[in-house]
């Protein structure tokens, strides 16, 4: 089985294991106590912390360790709001942050600010939605989802500048470096980088108003209370040290095989969009989406094959709506798939997946009665239709069928009405709202836009081809 899902969780790495079995032998006292085996224990904490700040880029006494990176995101939000409470309780996001993140700005007043087509934050839009009572900004290093990585540097500078602390989510990023400075706070979770589950990381540098929320204690400087699981805490420190190490050579192995993903997976299957930037992006992540694919479909019969993938296709989640981060690319989100390879993927595997993926889609489409690609004509071009009615020759009534079913019957009749006419597509699932001018961007028709219906929506497409 060869698993491809590192940015979910990383294999647990060899050093971390090695230190995880040494200090449940030498870290399980009380590193509060001065008795020797608190002493011990109190080393090996100093020491971890010692490390893990060296690989964030902050002094030691700015880190705490946290139950886990979604805990280490509430504490930020939440004590850097309190800290700057006076300010006001605005603050900014991307729309494209971890559900964590965009969880915890839930309790005050936030902004979204956009990405474009491949997931990117432009820094200037960043920085406008800042206002004078903005307390607190959150931008990720690097997108869990596609790999975009975000221009941190740039806007935590114009943060600054507007006297805004940036609060950086780190998670997916700190395994190959770290982060461009400016940030004020900082997060990020062990069992990405081949830690042990369980252990987040929280830095807050020096100056930055912060307020912890809720009891506290005399641990982790008031800001993680309850006693530290320290055999954790030392093998997620000693792993990120050792990750650290093997990054540029690793990174460097594994970003060419992400590239030949890239640039394979749209010839070997008909009707993929690759999604995400093409070069500012994580080494090891790859995403790619499949037109008239369920995405549970695909995932299981990759996993029949072989192959640990995950998914932001809406039917492979319990909410039953497309990935955020899609819906904010605007990018086709039907038979979604998210490749990203761990430490060691061996290239075999690599073109083992390559290998079976294309059986495993057209078996999926055939199930789904899929149509088939038209073929490519370069005779074909769109034609002139405007001034032409908006008013609908056809109605497809997909109310109660999920994606990919109404673009898969929106694409058969297509071909039925003349070219200017307008077919309506009445839907009832959410993902109909990216997938259906996904489709119309892969096949030059014409978006033309929605109507409220008595039930569901109306997707309104011209065939312009």
């Amino acid at each position: 089985m060869s698993y491809f899902d590192a940015a979910s969780a990383a294999p647990l790495h060899p050093v971390a294991r090695q230190a995880l079995v040494a200090a449940l032998d030498e870290g399980w006292a009380d590193p509060a106590r001065l008795y020797r085996e608190g002493r011990r224990a109190r080393l090996l904490l100093d020491a971890s912390r010692e490390a893990a700040a060296e690989a964030v880029g902050c002094r030691p006494d700015e880190l705490v360790f946290t139950p886990s990176g979604t805990r280490a995101v509430h504490t930020a939000v939440s004590g850097a709001m309190a800290g700057r409470r006076r300010t006001g309780r605005h603050l900014v996001v991307s729309a494209v942050e971890h559900s964590s993140v965009l969880h915890a700005a839930e309790a005050y007043e936030a902004t979204e600010v956009g990405v474009d087509r491949t997931g990117r934050v432009d820094a200037a839009a960043f920085a406008a939605a800042l206002r004078p009572d903005t307390a607190l900004a959150c931008l990720q290093s690097a997108n869990h989802e596609v790999g975009t990585v975000q221009p941190v540097a740039e806007a935590a500078g114009l943060c600054r500048a507007a006297g805004v602390p940036l609060l950086v989510d780190a998670a997916q990023s700190l395994a190959w470096g770290p982060v461009e400075d400016g940030w004020s706070l900082l997060t990020a979770s062990a069992h990405k980088w081949g830690g042990p589950p369980g252990v987040g990381l929280l830095a807050v540098r020096k100056g930055t108003r912060f307020a912890a929320q809720g009891p506290t204690d005399e641990r982790e400087s008031g800001r993680s209370p309850g006693f530290e699981n320290l055999p954790a805490i030392v093998a997620a420190a000693a792993s990120l040290r050792a990750v650290r190490e093997e990054a540029a050579a690793e990174g460097a192995r594994l970003s060419e095989l992400v590239d030949r993903i890239r640039s394979r997976v749209p010839v070997l299957v008909p009707d993929v969009e690759v999604v995400g930037h093409p070069t500012l992006r994580l080494p090891h992540l790859v995403t790619f989406s499949c037109l008239y694919v369920d995405g549970e479909a695909l995932l299981g019969g990759l996993d029949r094959a072989g192959f640990s993938v995950s998914s932001g296709s809406s039917c492979t989640s319990s909410t039953l709506t497309p990935s955020h981060v899609l819906r904010a690319m605007g990018v086709l989100s039907e038979g979604n798939v998210r490749v990203s390879l761990p430490p060691g993927t061996p290239a075999e595997d690599v073109e083992r997946f390559l290998g079976v993926l294309p059986e495993v889609v057209r078996s999926v489409r055939d199930q789904l009665g899929a149509p088939a690609s038209p073929a490519a004509d370069s005779a074909a071009r769109p034609a002139d239709v405007s001034g032409a009615s908006d008013e609908p020759a056809l109605t497809v009534d997909s109310l109660g069928k999920r994606c990919p079913i109404p673009v898969i019957e929106l694409a058969k009749v297509i071909g039925e009405v003349p070219v200017g006419a307008v077919i309506s597509v009445l839907s009832d699932d959410e993902a109909a709202r990216l997938d259906i001018p996904a489709w119309c961007q892969m096949r030059d028709q014409e978006y033309v836009g929605e109507r409220a219906a008595e039930r569901g929506t109306a997707y309104l497409v011209r065939r312009r081809t």
